[in-house]
């Protein structure tokens, strides 16, 4: 994807984070429980959690940045 920069890894790592994240919530909805992974790991400190969320947004516009430059 990024090649072997550290960037390209963090940002590939991260993105997968989040889509995995997503896929949990949703599945979350229908077990009727919060299985919100970013949430269980920062506990109960927004901030954290929203910095997460940023870096995570971050991340995809790099992804997406990089595969229309192919």
């Amino acid at each position: 994807m990024f090649g072997k920069s550290f960037l390209g890894m963090i940002a590939g790592v991260l993105t997968v984070v989040g889509a995995l994240n997503w896929g949990l919530i949703g599945v979350g909805v229908f077990l009727n429980r919060d299985l919100n992974v970013v949430r269980m790991v920062v506990g109960t400190v927004p901030a954290a959690e929203a910095v997460v969320y940023i870096l995570v947004g971050l991340s995809a516009v790099l992804v997406l940045i990089e595969s229309m430059k192919r």
